[in-house]
Order: structure tokens, then C-alpha cells, then sequence
């Protein structure tokens, strides 16, 4: 039965914000484009084919700096719900939760997580400061800023650590020299960083293990996915780089295979369970979202990030689990927008 519901499609519109996305001097500049936003626009007109099948009208919208011009279509199209895949305005991800606002200010549903939720998870030193104050484990970290190089004594960090832009996701930034061993290659790699992102680092303690991604969808686990690093060079450390996620003729990337479910030994897998539920929760996350942690060889999980609103192409590690929970592709579609659907029915029901 097709639904009368009149669903619109958001999305950013592809650009270029940064001179290289990869954290690392290269020289092809086809390397140099940001290749999460080039991916996911090829996904958006099979997204929109599988939605018509259920609803009567739907429709996307590439938003970009011009938002007195998406307001426009907002209103004219006047949907039912959005289904919101907006990262980033012009390539800005600081402005992806200030979309989100848009939505509620114009009173149209949305999927996905909230702007609050989306802002507090961006900027890496909230997140970290909400799962602490929850008593959820992260490890130890410290916030620089742009241009300062700090002393070793204002750290109080041991080393290994590993250096992440403060307010990006998709790994942008991220390389095999993120990994730093001590204070003077900490102190080349912040340079580095500056000078080619011009904004706040992350010093983090690098915690070696496992890498486990934990997808959420309405407030439930899906099976936890492992990223095996298997054959990748011993001098590179074990981590998600950028090319690990979109370059695929990269070492990272055809050594970072994933293992859904992973094998975890029962106690273990309920504790991480239960962690990433409360960091779910400690984000107000709703619908979905992924909790990345370390475990380490001692079988202590370390919360890294928390994603709202992750990747959900058909060969992303959320899309993955929802496939090992017996969830298609299709019905993960329809199940988003349904919570949003859903949203306007018990807001009405309130306010009655």
C-alpha cells in the first residue's frame, strides 16, 4: 500500500571546504575532494527510488549556503517528514546540527537526531565531557588550541597518543601519522594540523585493541561489527584512517575488513552493550547512531566517539548490522522514517 505521506530528501550538496581531507601530504589532487560527501551522493537516487515505493511523493534537496532559498523549497514542497542526511553547509560540519534547528524551527519532523545531540557530538571535548560526567570510560584527553603548541608538563598524557580534529568526523584528517609516540613527533604532527585545517586538536590517549563499532536503531543494539586490521603493515598503527573509509586502493582500506557479528565472549559483549546504551543515552540520541570503542587486551572498553546520524549507505558498518539483525536495507529506510512519522503523533497526542 503506498502511504500518502509526502517525504523530502536532504542531503549536502558536495563541495570542496579543505585542500586535502586525507591528514597527509598528497599529490593527486582527485585524492584531495572530500570522497564521504562524493560516495553518498550516489546513494541518494536509489534512496529515493526504494522510498516511492511506500510513500506517494518524494523528493530531495541539495541544501547549501543558500538557505533562504531551501526554506523556499521546505515550504512549497511541504513535507510530511525529512529525511535528513545534512553533514555539513558548503563542506562546514559545524553548521550540520544548526539544519537540524532549521527543521524544527519550520515545525516539519525530521529523522535522526536532534541539533543539540548532533552539536554536542561534533565537538569532540563535549562528547567527552557528557560520557565522563555519565562515569562512562574515554580515554584521557586534551584540548588544544588553534596555533598554541602546548608544554609537556600542561599535557598530563602518556604516549602513545593520537591527534584528531576537534570538530570533523568521517576521519577527515586521520592518517597512519596520527599516531604519535612522544612529544616531539606531537609537536610536528600539531603543526602539521594547523597549518593545513587551521583548528582545534584532540589529544587523545591512543588505546590499543580492538576496534568495535556498536550501531543503536530505536534505542535498540543491533550485533556489534569489528573492523580486523589482518595483514596491515606492523609500522602502521591500528586505526580508522580517511583512506581506510573512501579510498579504495589504499593499504588501509584492504586491511580494515569488518566481522559482523564479532566474537565477544558473552559477559563482555553485555557490558559493551550496556555502555554504549548509556552513551546513546547520555548524548540524547534518538533513532540512530553508532558507539565507536576500544577494548582493550585486557577486555577494558574505552568509549572513542559517538556518531549521530551515521553513514547509511548499502555498504556502511550500520547498514552491515542492521542486515545481521535481519533488518534490509529497505526497511532501515522506512524504519527512520517512521520514527519521525511517529514523532508528529505522539507530539499531537501531548498536546491534546
Amino acid at each position: 500500500m503506498i502511504l500518502e505521506q509526502k517525504v523530502l530528501i536532504c542531503y549536502n550538496e558536495p563541495t570542496r571546504y579543505y585542500n586535502n581531507y586525507l591528514g597527509k601530504e598528497i599529490t593527486d589532487e582527485e585524492q584531495n575532494n572530500d570522497l564521504s560527501e562524493r560516495e553518498f551522493l550516489k546513494q541518494i537516487e536509489n534512496i529515493k527510488k526504494i522510498l516511492r515505493k511506500k510513500y506517494a511523493v518524494v523528493d530531495t534537496l541539495a541544501v547549501n549556503g543558500d538557505i533562504r532559498s531551501a526554506i523556499k523549497k521546505i515550504n512549497n514542497f511541504s513535507p510530511d517528514v525529512i529525511l535528513n542526511f545534512v553533514e555539513s553547509v558548503e563542506g562546514n560540519s559545524n553548521l550540520e546540527s544548526y539544519i537540524a534547528g532549521l527543521y524544527d524551527l519550520l515545525g516539519v519532523p525530521y529523522t535522526g537526531n536532534s541539533s543539540i545531540s548532533l552539536g554536542n557530538c561534533l565537538v569532540k571535548s563535549k562528547t567527552k565531557q557528557i560520557l565522563q560526567s555519565h562515569g562512562l570510560r574515554t580515554p584521557r584527553h586534551f584540548i588544544v588550541n588553534t596555533n598554541h603548541i602546548p608544554a609537556q608538563n600542561e599535557l598530563n598524557l602518556k604516549f602513545p597518543a593520537i591527534l584528531k580534529l576537534a570538530r570533523e568526523d568521517a576521519s577527515i584528517g586521520i592518517s597512519e601519522f596520527s599516531v604519535v609516540s612522544n612529544y616531539d613527533s606531537m609537536i610536528q604532527r600539531l603543526e602539521y594540523l594547523f597549518k593545513t585545517y587551521n583548528q582545534e586538536i584532540l589529544i587523545e590517549e591512543y588505546i590499543e585493541g580492538r576496534e568495535l563499532n556498536v550501531a543503536i536503531l530505536g534505542g535498540k543494539v543491533l550485533p556489534i561489527s569489528e573492523i580486523c586490521f589482518d595483514g596491515l603493515p606492523d609500522e602502521l598503527p591500528k586505526i580508522i584512517t580517511y583512506e581506510a573509509k573512501w579510498s579504495p586502493e589504499s593499504v588501509y582500506y584492504k586491511h580494515t575488513t569488518p566481522r559482523c557479528p564479532a566474537p565477544l565472549d558473552e559477559q563482555i559483549k553485555t557490558k559493551i552493550e550496556k555502555m554504549a546504551l548509556e552513551a546513546f543515552d547520555a548524548l540524547e540520541c534518538r533513532d540512530y547512531a553508532r558507539v565507536d570503542i576500544r577494548l582493550t587486551s585486557k577486555n577494558v572498553p574505552y568509549i572513542i566517539e559517538v556518531n549521530p546520524n551515521p553513514d547509511i549507505s548499502p555498504d556502511a558498518g550500520f547498514v552491515r548490522s542492521a542486515a545481521n539483525a535481519g533488518i534490509s536495507y529497505e526497511e532501515l529506510l522506512y524504519r527512520l522514517t517512521s520514527f519521525a512519522l511517529n514523532r508528529i503523533q505522539y507530539d499531537s497526542q501531548a498536546a491534546s
